[in-house]
């Protein structure tokens, strides 16, 4: 089977499981080979509550790996996030395993002051 369908069926059977609402939304990760991406996401209305992903300025400028990077926006995703009011959300790690920059983006939402 090819990879990324394989993906594609973890991430759907991730979904029927867990759906954010509005006091606990869904920090979903997206994950490319260069880039990393994380959302807090409201699925009763369908909207974005915050989101954060490695191309912005401040995270661009600091040259660390890819994993440091996972942190910081896992970070940034979190301080948006208390700022808003939101202390707790459901993860959803999109397929991928939870592992390496995955981790990291929950670790850091962690450190930040977010809980799940």
């Amino acid at each position: 089977m090819d990879k990324l369908i394989k993906r594609q069926k973890i991430r759907y059977r991730i979904r029927r499981k867990l759906s954010g609402t509005t006091g606990k939304p869904r920090l979903s990760v997206f994950r490319s080979n260069a880039e990393i991406y994380a959302q807090l996401i409201d699925d009763s209305t369908g909207t974005t509550l915050a989101s954060a992903s490695s191309r912005e300025k401040e995270i661009v400028a600091q040259k660390v790996p890819k994993v440091e990077k996972s942190k910081l926006v896992g970070e940034a995703v979190a301080r948006k996030a208390v700022a808003l009011g939101v202390t707790t959300c459901v993860f959803d790690r999109g397929g991928n395993l939870y592992h390496g920059r995955v981790k990291a983006v929950a670790e850091g939402a962690r450190e930040a002051g977010l809980q799940f």
